[in-house]
């Protein structure tokens, strides 16, 4: 199993716990109340490690940006799975530039790629009832995780059962970037993962080795994006009613 970070940003760093609490804490002013990156990645296991009872903490990752302004973490669970474990992503940010955000997701375990689903529950403002509201809505994320984790299973069963061929995988890659899910340098990252995948598991061409593919280049995303862009992926390639890359 890769110790891989679940992001590469441009100019970004990787961190431990103990180094978030080492970042100077903006002021608080009397419209502003900052959020502690390290509470928020300390907070947020906690909680976690209490409601998610049939589950055990296997690692915590961190990646920061803008000289430490902006965060963006992933705490992920494993409950007897050897391919995927139950992902919590979360951001912050100390200038300003994003909300604090919490998403439900998971991970795989070969090459720490992300699979985000549903909606980010998001503390919109940096106001004094912050870290009530963020409280509720850790609460609220977390008891929807298991059904969310679930899902995202079974839909890359489905997807591990969808045969694609490489002109589709082209013509999905151009509906990605059309949709602004991916970004003009993180084209020629999906074609190669897709031909020559860095990892063996993901040689068969299917849809859900094609997904592998773009969560590799979305690696390169700013923590700012990266949820968003996560999901929308998700959105676009899972199975049901919302599918749309039929071609």
């Amino acid at each position: 199993m890769t110790q891989e970070l679940l992001m590469h940003t441009a100019g970004g760093d990787y961190c431990t716990l103990d180094d978030l609490r080492n970042i100077p804490l903006p002021e608080e002013t009397p419209t502003y109340k900052p959020v502690s990156h390290f509470d928020l990645a300390k907070n947020l296991a906690e909680v976690s490690g209490t409601l998610l009872r049939d589950y055990e903490l296997e690692r915590s990752q961190y990646g920061l940006a803008r000289d430490g302004s902006q965060l963006f973490g992933v705490h992920t669970y494993r409950n007897g799975s050897d391919s995927m474990g139950l992902s919590i992503g979360f951001r912050n940010s100390y200038d300003k530039s994003m909300s604090v955000g919490i998403a439900i997701g998971a991970s795989v375990f070969v090459c720490d790629n992300l699979a985000l689903t549903g909606e980010i529950a998001i503390a919109r403002k940096h106001t004094a009832n912050v870290w009530q509201d963020l409280e509720e809505l850790t609460i609220t994320t977390i008891y929807r995780s298991q059904h969310n984790f679930h899902k995202i299973v079974e839909d890359a069963q489905i997807m591990q059962g969808q045969h694609l061929s490489d002109d589709d995988a082209y013509r999905l890659t151009g509906l990605l970037y059309g949709h602004g899910i991916i970004s003009p340098r993180q084209i020629p990252i999906v074609k190669k993962e897709w031909l020559t995948p860095s990892h063996d598991e993901f040689e068969d061409r299917n849809v859900w080795n094609f997904y592998q593919a773009v969560t590799e280049a979305l690696k390169g995303s700013p923590p700012n994006k990266i949820m968003e862009r996560h999901i929308a992926l998700h959105q676009l390639l899972s199975p049901g009613k919302g599918c749309s890359w039929k071609l």
